[in-house]
C-alpha cells in the first residue's frame, strides 16, 4: 500500500460566524498524483486548498508532508508554491524575470537561474518570449508564466486554485491537457481546485467530491463517474436521471411501480432509495415493448449525440442518443440491469 505524502486528519475549520465551513476532513494524498478537490461554491475545497498551503490554519485537527507535522508551519517554511486564478504577474517585469523572481529571493545564482528558466521556457513552450512584455502575451500565456514560475523553484507540491478560470472554452481545455503533461513529466504532486467537472474528469488521477464542509467521494475518475455513493455525487458529476425507488430484494428494484433486475444486493427488502441511470445508458424503443412508456417533449442536437427529454409516470427522462426521436411521438424507454445504480437516500441535507 502507498504511503500518503500529504495527510489532513479530522480536519475543521470554523470561521467568526460559528459556521463550519470543514467538518472533519480526513485526506491522503500520494505523492506525484494529480489530486482534484470537486464541488459547488461554499463547499470548502478552497479551505482545504488554503490550509495545505499554510494560508488558513485549521481550528481542529493536523496536516502531515511527508510524515512530518506542518500545521503551524508558515508557507514560506513549506516546500509548496500556488497558483491562484489571479496570476498576479509582475507587469513591470518581462516574461523571464517573472520566471526568475522566486530563484533571486532564494539567492540561487545567475548561471543556475539561467539554466532553470531556460528550461520552463521550453516547457510552456514560450521560448523566444522570454523578453515579451506581460501586458503583451495572451491569457493563456500569462497563465503558463505563472504555472512557470510556481515550479522553477522546484516544491513538492503545486496547489492550484481555479487557474483555468479566467479563460476562454477552447483556451481552457487546451490548457487542461497542459497542465497533465506537465505534471506528468514533472513528477510533482498537483492539488486542483474547480467546480468544473468535466475538467476534473480530464486532467485527475483522483477526485475528491466534496459538499457541505465534507468529503462525499473519493476515487477515481473512472469510478467516480460510474460508482457515485450518492445521489448528490451522482448528480454532480455528469448527468443523471435520479428516481425514487424500492429496493423489493437483492437484485430487484422497484421504479414507479414496475419492478427491474439490477446488480445491487444487501439493501434489504422493501428498502427506499435513490436510483440512478445516466442519460447515455437509456435506449429509446417502441412503447409495446418496455415497461416504462411515454411522450418525447424536446430533442437538442448537441453535436456527439441528440439530448431527449422523455415524460412518463411524471418524471423527465434525459436521454442521450446518436439516433434522434421526433418530438411527440410515443417511445418506451429500456436500460440494462447494470447501469441501474442503487444508492441509500441522500440526507436531505446535502
Amino acid at each position: 500500500m502507498d504511503t500518503a505524502f500529504i495527510q489532513l486528519k479530522n480536519i475543521t475549520k470554523t470561521f467568526e460566524t460559528d459556521k463550519g465551513v470543514l467538518n472533519g476532513i480526513d485526506l491522503d494524498i500520494l505523492q506525484k498524483q494529480f489530486v482534484t478537490l470537486l464541488g459547488p461554491s461554499g463547499c470548502g475545497k478552497t479551505t482545504t486548498l488554503r490550509i495545505i498551503g499554510g494560508f488558513e490554519t485549521p481550528t481542529k485537527g493536523k496536516v502531515y508532508m511527508n510524515g512530518k507535522d506542518i500545521t503551524n508551519l508558515p508557507p514560506y517554511l513549506r516546500n509548496v508554491n500556488t497558483v491562484f486564478q489571479k496570476y498576479a504577474l509582475f507587469p513591470h517585469l518581462n516574461v523571464y524575470e517573472n520566471i526568475a523572481f522566486g530563484l533571486k529571493i532564494k539567492g540561487v545564482s545567475k548561471e543556475e537561474i539561467k539554466t532553470r528558466v531556460t528550461g520552463m521556457l521550453d516547457m510552456i513552450n514560450l521560448s523566444g518570449r522570454e523578453k515579451c512584455s506581460i501586458n503583451a502575451l495572451s491569457g493563456g500565456q500569462q497563465q503558463r508564466v505563472a504555472i512557470a514560475r510556481s515550479l522553477v523553484t522546484r516544491p513538492e507540491v503545486l496547489l492550484l486554485d481555479e487557474p483555468l478560470g479566467a479563460l476562454d472554452l477552447k483556451l481552457r481545455k487546451g490548457m487542461q491537457l497542459e497542465l497533465k503533461n506537465i505534471q506528468k513529466k514533472l513528477g510533482i504532486t498537483f492539488v486542483y481546485v474547480t467546480h468544473d467537472q468535466e475538467e476534473a474528469l480530464t486532467m485527475s488521477d483522483r477526485i475528491v467530491v466534496m459538499n457541505g464542509g465534507v468529503i462525499q467521494q473519493s476515487g477515481t475518475p473512472v469510478d467516480i463517474y460510474n460508482e457515485p455513493v450518492n445521489a448528490f455525487v451522482a448528480d454532480f458529476i455528469g448527468e443523471s436521471n435520479i428516481m425514487d425507488g424500492i429496493m423489493t430484494k437483492d437484485f430487484e428494484v422497484e421504479i414507479f411501480g414496475k419492478k427491474f433486475e439490477c446488480v445491487d444486493k444487501d439493501f434489504g427488502e422493501n428498502t427506499p432509495v435513490d436510483v440512478v441511470i445516466r442519460p447515455e445508458d437509456v435506449r429509446i424503443v417502441s412503447s409495446a415493448d418496455a415497461k416504462i412508456c411515454g411522450v418525447v417533449e424536446s430533442v437538442i442536437f448537441k453535436g456527439v449525440h441528440y439530448e431527449m427529454t422523455v415524460r412518463a409516470d411524471g418524471f423527465n427522462w434525459l436521454v442521450h442518443s446518436t439516433k434522434a426521436a421526433e418530438v411527440g411521438t410515443k417511445a418506451g424507454l429500456e436500460f440494462d440491469p447494470y447501469d441501474i445504480q442503487i444508492m441509500y437516500k441522500t440526507p436531505k441535507s446535502l
